[in-house]
């Protein structure tokens, strides 16, 4: 039995670096949504990651699909690129500038791969394990509410949830 509905959020772009920077904030403000704020730092930085990659890497094109998808309590982020080339994670020297994305992307997260699609390209994935309880972050005053202690457990007023503050739909 699902005790949680899944959650699917998909982006379209181009990766280009001003883009990887506003889908970073869309997917920050989506797991603010779906309150999973403890999977922010991580997820931000390994969409950033799969995204310069296909910056740098892929061929014939730049276009990609982001994929975020919370299904009980795994959240999994996907990157699909036109490029049938596979990632391999390399092993860089110390003083190396980059060449360290997926090995960022392996260390921060519970589970990576890459799934070819033939002509179609591929999809490049990793896996966080959310937290159990969906209200890990602090609880933040209602506006326009009075009280006698301004913080106090504002989240019984909100029937168990701190109040979203995002309008990226879920």
């Amino acid at each position: 039995m699902i005790s949680q509905p899944s959650r699917h959020c998909t982006v379209e772009l181009q990766a280009l670096p001003s883009r990887i920077g506003q889908v970073r904030r869309i997917v920050s403000a989506q797991l603010r949504y779906w309150h999973l704020d403890p999977l922010i730092d991580q997820a931000a930085l390994g969409v950033t990651e799969l995204l310069t990659n296909v910056h740098r890497h892929a061929e014939p094109d730049k276009m990609c699909t982001v994929e975020i998808e919370l299904l009980l309590e795994r959240l999994m982020v996907s990157v699909h690129d036109h490029d049938p080339r596979v990632p391999v994670v390399h092993e860089a020297e110390p003083f190396e500038t980059c060449g360290r994305g997926l090995a960022m992307v392996a260390a921060v997260s519970e589970s990576w791969g890459v799934q070819p699609q033939g002509d179609a390209g591929k999809v490049v994935w990793f896996t966080l394990c959310a937290p159990s309880s969906p209200l890990t972050a602090p609880a933040y005053p209602v506006y326009g509410a009075a009280r006698a202690e301004p913080y106090a457990d504002v989240a019984a007023d909100a029937g168990g949830h701190a109040p979203a503050r995002s309008a990226v739909a879920g």
